[in-house]
Formats: C-alpha cells, sequence, structure tokens
C-alpha cells in the first residue's frame, strides 16, 4: 500500500476514534444542563413552598393572636361580672370576645394546623373552647340579655326557639371538649381554659337538652311551688302550708291555682307508701298534715307525699315536678327583681324575710281573722314575684347569685317525674335534698331541726353545729354537737301574737327536736345532753342511715345542746354537714383530721 494511502487511511481511523470519543462529551454537556435547570426549578419550588408555609405561619400566628385576645376578653368580661361589674357593660364585651375567638379558630388554615401532633391538640382545644362561648354568649345569652331592655316581656317562650336551636350544638361541642381534654398534649393556659369551658358545657349541655321540655315546648308541663315557711322549722325547711300550681307552655309560665293549708283535709292520711322508719321517726301524724311533709330530709319522698295531697283535695292535675322556694331564698331574689308591693305592703332585699315570717302574723293573727289576710298576703307575694321572673324583669347576674346562694343552703329544692331531668337533679348536690348513698364524694352528715309545738317561735330561735371527724387505728369517729337556743325574753314571748306561740303551751315553752343522720356505714356509739333535751325513738334507721333524735322543752332565753358520737371502718371522704335552712343562719364549724 502506498505511504499516500496508509497515510489517509490512518487519518480517517484517527477521525473516527475521535469522532467515537467526541459523542459521550457531547451527551455530559447536555445531562449537566438539564440537572441545573431541574435543580433550579426544584430550588424555586422549595423556595416557593418555604415562603407559603412561612406566610401560612403567619397567618396561623396572627389568628393564634386573635384568638388569644378574643378569649381574653371574653374572660375579663365574665371576671367582671363574676365580680360584681355592670352586667350591661359586661356582656358585649363577651360576645364580641367570643365572636373574635371563634371567628379566628374557624379558619381552614387553623383547621389544617390542628392536624400537627401535639401541637395541633392545644389548637383544637382553643377553638372548641371559643366556639363553645361564641354559642353560649352569642347564639343565647347576648340575645336573651337583649330582651331585658325590649320591654316585650315573655323572656322564657321568647328565648325557647334559641335554646332549642343551641342544644344540639353546645352538646356536640361539649363531647368535642371532653376529648380534646384528655390529651396529654395541651399546655397549660390552654389547659386551664378548655377544663374551665368544659365544665361548664358539660353542667348546662344537658339542660340546654331539657329545657325545651320543661319548658312545655312538646307539651303542657304542670308544677307544684312549694312555699316552705321556716318560722315553723322542719328538717327540709319549714311547713308547707302554702302551694302554687304553674303551668309551663311552649315557655308562657302562668299561675293556675294556689291553696294554703286551710284548702287541705287534716288528719286523714294521703294514700301513700311511707316507710316504717319515716312513721317511727316524725309520728303518727306524718301523712295526714300537709304542713308537717319536709320532716323526712328527702325531698322525693317529700314531693311525692304534696302531690298526693293536692291530687286528693284540690284537683287531679298531673303534675310534672314539685319545687320548694323558702322565704330565705325569695328575699335574695328579691335583690334581682328589685322591690314588690303587695296590700301596701313594700317587700325588699332585707325585709321580705321579717316581714313574712314575723310582722304578718301581728297585722293579721290567722287564730283571730276570719277572712285569713295572711294566707292571701303570701299568695300575693308568690305572684307579685312569679310576675316579675316570667316576665324576665329581674337582673340576671343578681339572680344568678340569688338561686346559686339558696341552693347551696337548702333553701331551693326540685324533683321532676321526668327521669333524665330527675338523674341531673339528683347529681347537683343540696338542689335534689337527697342525703348521698355513699361516702366517696364526701362524708355528709345530717343534723335537722323540726318544730314540734305548732307555733311559728323559729324567728327567734337560733342554732350552732359543731362537727369533728377523727380516724385512728383504722377507725373513723364522728362527733356532732347541736345548740339551740331562744333568743326571746319571757316577757316578749308573753307579748307574741297567739298563733306564733306554741298551740298547747303558750309561752311556756316550745318543743324543739334535733335529728342526726350519721354518714352511712357508721353507728352511735354514745350520745348525751345538756339543758334538759335527752334522746327519744332510739335504734332507727332512715334512709339508709342511723339516725340519733333528740327532743327538748326549750324555754324562752332557754339552750339545750345535743350530742351524738358515730363510729365507722372503711373509706370516708371529706366531712360536710347538712342543716336544716333557719331564719338566723345555723353557725356550723367542721373539723376533719383525717383528710
Amino acid at each position: 500500500m502506498p505511504p499516500e494511502t496508509r497515510r489517509a487511511a490512518r487519518e480517517a481511523a484517527e477521525r473516527a476514534a475521535a469522532g467515537r470519543s467526541a459523542a459521550p462529551d457531547d451527551r455530559d454537556d447536555s445531562d449537566q444542563t438539564h440537572r441545573a435547570s431541574r435543580g433550579r426549578i426544584v430550588g424555586r419550588v422549595i423556595l416557593v413552598v418555604v415562603i407559603l408555609l412561612l406566610a401560612l405561619a403567619v397567618w396561623l400566628v396572627i389568628k393564634v393572636v386573635i384568638a388569644k385576645n378574643g378569649l381574653e376578653s371574653a374572660q375579663a368580661a365574665v371576671t367582671s361580672i363574676q365580680d360584681g361589674g355592670n352586667v350591661s357593660d359586661a356582656i358585649p364585651k363577651l360576645s364580641s370576645g367570643a365572636a373574635d375567638a371563634a371567628g379566628a379558630a374557624a379558619d381552614p388554615v387553623w383547621r389544617m394546623a390542628e392536624l400537627i401532633p401535639g401541637a395541633g391538640d392545644n389548637l383544637r382545644g382553643v377553638r372548641l373552647a371559643a366556639e363553645t362561648l361564641d354559642v353560649f354568649a352569642n347564639d343565647v345569652g347576648g340575645p336573651v340579655f337583649k330582651m331585658q331592655d325590649d320591654g316585650q316581656g315573655k323572656i322564657l317562650a321568647r328565648a325557647l326557639p334559641l335554646i332549642e336551636a343551641a342544644a344540639p350544638e353546645i352538646s356536640k361541642l361539649s363531647s368535642e371538649l371532653k376529648g380534646v381534654a384528655a390529651s396529654d398534649a395541651l399546655i397549660g393556659p390552654v389547659r386551664s381554659g378548655v377544663d374551665q369551658v368544659a365544665d361548664v358545657a358539660d353542667a348546662a349541655g344537658p339542660m340546654f337538652t331539657l329545657l325545651p321540655k320543661l319548658l312545655g315546648a312538646e307539651e303542657k308541663q304542670n308544677y307544684l311551688l312549694v312555699f316552705q315557711n321556716n318560722a315553723e322549722a322542719l328538717p327540709l325547711g319549714g311547713s308547707s302550708a302554702s302551694q302554687t300550681l304553674i303551668t309551663a307552655d311552649k315557655g308562657d309560665l302562668e299561675i293556675a291555682g294556689q291553696a294554703s293549708s286551710a284548702s287541705f283535709v287534716e288528719g286523714e292520711t294521703v294514700d301513700l307508701d311511707i316507710s316504717e322508719s319515716a312513721k317511727a321517726l316524725y309520728g303518727s301524724r306524718y301523712g295526714s298534715y300537709i304542713n308537717l311533709a319536709p320532716s323526712q330530709p328527702d325531698w322525693p319522698g317529700v314531693a311525692e307525699m304534696v302531690k298526693a295531697f293536692w291530687n286528693r283535695d284540690i284537683d287531679d292535675t298531673h303534675i310534672d315536678g314539685v319545687i320548694s322556694v323558702d322565704p330565705i331564698a325569695l328575699q335574695r331574689m328579691l335583690l334581682a327583681t328589685g322591690p314588690i308591693e303587695v296590700d301596701g305592703k313594700t317587700l325588699d332585699n332585707k325585709n321580705a324575710v321579717k316581714t313574712l315570717l314575723s310582722d304578718v302574723y301581728r297585722w293579721w293573727d290567722p287564730y283571730t281573722d276570719p277572712d285569713l289576710k295572711s294566707d292571701a298576703f303570701f299568695a300575693g307575694v308568690a305572684s307579685a314575684v312569679f310576675d316579675k321572673i316570667a316576665g324576665g324583669d329581674f337582673n340576671i347576674k343578681d339572680m344568678a347569685w340569688a338561686v346559686g346562694e339558696s341552693i347551696d343552703a337548702g333553701s331551693i329544692l326540685a324533683w321532676s317525674e321526668d327521669t333524665d331531668t330527675q338523674k341531673i337533679i339528683a347529681g347537683s348536690g343540696r338542689l335534689s335534698g337527697i342525703l348521698p348513698t355513699d361516702n366517696t364524694a364526701e362524708t355528709v352528715n345530717g343534723v335537722f331541726f323540726r318544730n314540734v309545738s305548732a307555733s311559728k317561735i323559729d324567728y327567734y330561735t337560733k342554732t350552732a353545729v359543731e362537727s369533728t371527724m377523727s380516724c385512728a387505728d383504722g377507725v373513723t369517729t364522728l362527733t356532732t354537737t347541736a345548740t339551740v337556743s331562744l333568743d326571746i325574753s319571757q316577757a316578749d314571748a308573753e307579748d307574741l301574737p297567739r298563733y306564733v306561740q306554741s298551740r298547747s303551751q303558750r309561752a311556756a315553752y316550745f318543743g324543739t327536736q334535733v335529728y342526726m343522720y350519721a354518714p352511712p356505714g357508721m353507728e352511735l356509739a354514745s350520745a348525751e345532753t345538756t339543758g334538759g333535751a335527752s334522746a327519744f325513738r332510739t335504734g332507727n334507721v332512715d334512709l339508709g342511715r342511723v339516725v340519733e333524735p333528740f327532743q327538748a322543752r326549750l324555754r324562752p332565753d332557754g339552750t339545750f345542746t345535743a350530742t351524738a358520737t358515730f363510729t365507722g371502718k372503711g373509706d370516708f371522704g371529706p366531712l360536710s354537714v347538712w342543716t336544716t335552712p333557719m331564719i338566723n343562719e345555723t353557725k356550723t364549724t367542721v373539723t376533719d383530721t383525717c383528710h
């Protein structure tokens, strides 16, 4: 092969080799360019996502701040009301704060953030608390409060649709609040707020569900209002000589009838199953005189007895519930309603008890007044206060205080034929008038007073109870002393209206009894007395408790004491004492060295 040919072939081979090596280098440049382009896109996406997340975070922070400020504003309004501030100023702030908080928490970003582990539970808790306050404040509370100022009356009838509409939402929120409250992730401030609102929703939720029925949304309801007279003390309050029948029809409340002791047949036992223990403790007349019904400290049983008297002697109206209110509670309520005027007499939150339980007997002595003006006066007072309450003519904050204080003191009692309603009442402490059947939550020692002289002398009676519980060697010991004094001189007692004096002994002495109900599981260890008192009808068990009763002839300026010591083994909760709501509040001292 000529040199030229070989050279040409070599050059061609080199070019071919150069071509083969050059192709991969071109591809590398292309891939690098593509990767760089893709990296820039990913970087931009990441940057956009980061910016978006930051924006969402900032947005969420803004919403959290708005919710926080709204809730703090609502809380401040609630605190202002509780501290006696102006309700008219506080309610708009409460409504506005709750609305701001709920609105902020309803944001879609907030809802998405609730999916974040840990932090999500806190956001969910804040949202649910805000929504719950918003329903209470803006769906019900605010509108109802405004109704008080529009002069159109019939607040309950007008509020009923609002209550019916809010009930399902409150029930739902209450359930969800319980769920989030169980989370271990809640931080301090959130847990505190969630727990507080959850407690309110848990208490109010069932009542919102039941209120429409109680107010007659489905069918008319009939309630018997018992007006107890503390001047003639009985264990649950006093003589139940006055009753008023109230109807509730679609929220509209009306008085349908009234009766006094003169309206009932005396001496004939009602057709009712009365326990042998009640007969043994309270005598053969128990169940045959309407006045004596509140003797056994068990309001459901008393309610059944009062119903039986009404249906036998007044009319056969079906009674759906029985409520008791005494003059002590009524005087508190007059702070909320303002003064009332009946037969030219003005009653207010300072003089109602004195007027109803003392003055009235000097104005009209039932023994000498054939027209029974005192009974008519009581009925007039009941009607006047009822009209104020039914018409919404009262201060909400003051009424809430009056009712709460009266329930705690035993001056308001309630029973309902409706099973669901009664279940709520039964779990409401003293409102139920039911002594606890165990000592789990508290160890309740019942100390009750009973006037057996058919007098109205307890306007002048003063009482004190000292109860001490101690524990040693597996035994719990409870020692309780009741002191009863008559704070009136012999001369003043003789000057009292005949109706106030003892029916049989006039002003010589007044028969008084003290019933000590031991906590469940305890037995009587010893008993002692001073001042002429003595134990009687011993060895009784009533309402699942050992009972030690005492009695004395209490003379003007006289004093007696009765002491009972009970012992038991097992677990006993913190000591508490329930006593009769007396006109002169019982001075109670409780010492519990076991807790």
